[in-house]
């Protein structure tokens, strides 16, 4: 006969196995759940931490402006935090190279203008692809350049101009703000569609280019509207015309180039914002969305309407076949103006 004590201490053993065993099973269960949580951000609700916005120019202009407003509107609708970081240099290469090896996590984003689409043809060995390493997330506005000239010409309109120019080759001088901006490529069009020669003096941005031509020291240029008009309204330099398709709110009683007498011209300075390559559809689909309803707000559309922008939405597909037509557009003519960077 066995030994009831004995049979009572075996049973107590016993069951304090099964207990451990089951205590040790549930913790690994625990931690085997909370390393599932831990590795699959897939499964995490967009965007639960802070959203880096890069500016690829210096603060101050309506790129910087433009990713300011965002920034505060993305941060108010998703409740996380959304830094602009200005890097500027290497005519935006250096700022817009570091997201495109960015994590494609849509916690970086990147916003670009005219440049996006005209580098690719001046710089021959960009260290990104435009097409390939971005993600178009939406095209955000445009505006037009404004043709000006010093009053002290004998010029009224386009036409005198072009007749002007073809009288006297190689003695008008234009104006820009540096090799492959939006006001140099903007006249080289013109030119390539008159048939005129006349002369490139490059500067440092449009302050100093302005003051040259209102000291008389440079002919004619363009430039972004809102920088001239004051001048224009003021008589201190004439406008022409505007280089968009339509006339500009801003100026509207000045023709389009294209009315004036260079049939089929057309730039737009044009700003949007992308990501890296790679970023998850639902992602975009959200950030889009956000954007284009940012882009409807009243006190946005003021902001832009106050910096000569007009604001415009779309798709990503739309902002994508934008992008496509702009290198297009800009290799033709780099290419034949013989154009290289400074």
């Amino acid at each position: 006969m066995s030994d009831p004590r004995r049979a009572e201490v075996v049973l107590r053993a016993s069951r304090l196995v099964h207990f451990a065993c089951g205590a040790l099973i549930l913790l690994l269960a625990g931690t085997a759940c909370v390393h599932a949580q831990a590795t699959a951000p897939a499964g995490e609700a967009y965007p639960s931490k802070t959203i880096k916005y890069v500016v690829p120019y210096p603060p101050g202009g309506f790129n910087d402006t433009l990713g300011r407003i965002f920034a505060q509107k993305l941060q108010d609708s998703f409740g996380v935090p959304v830094v602009v970081e200005n890097r500027p240099g290497g005519g935006t290469l250096i700022g817009t190279e570091a997201v495109a090896k960015s994590a494609p996590d849509g916690y970086t984003l990147l916003g670009v203008a005219f440049p996006f689409g005209s580098n690719p043809s001046i710089y021959k060995n960009l260290p990104y692809d435009t097409v390939k390493d971005f993600t178009p997330l939406v095209f955000a506005g445009q505006t037009p350049n404004l043709l000006v000239v010093k009053p002290s010409l004998p010029i009224n309109t386009v036409k005198e101009l072009i007749d002007y120019a073809r009288q006297n080759p190689g003695k008008v001088s234009y104006g820009s703000t540096g090799i492959g901006s939006s006001n140099h490529l903007s006249m080289e069009l013109f030119k390539s569609l008159s048939g005129i020669d006349i002369v490139h003096v490059p500067y440092k941005g449009s302050a100093p280019m302005v003051n040259d031509m209102l000291g008389g020291h440079i002919d004619v240029a363009f430039d972004n509207t809102p920088n001239v008009l004051p001048q224009v309204s003021g008589g201190k330099l004439r406008a022409l015309g505007v280089s968009s398709k339509t006339r500009s709110t801003l100026a509207p009683d000045v023709p389009t180039v294209s009315d004036a007498g260079v049939a089929g011209y057309e730039v737009n300075v044009w700003f949007g914002v992308v990501g890296p390559a790679g970023m998850p559809e639902e992602i975009v689909r959200k950030l889009n969305a956000e954007m284009n309803a940012i882009l409807k707000q009243d006190d946005v559309r003021r902001r832009f309407v106050d910096q000569g922008v007009e604001p415009v939405g779309g798709t990503p597909a739309q902002f994508a076949d934008q992008i496509k037509t702009e290198i297009q557009k800009w290799a033709r003519v780099v290419k034949d103006a013989a154009i290289k960077p400074e």
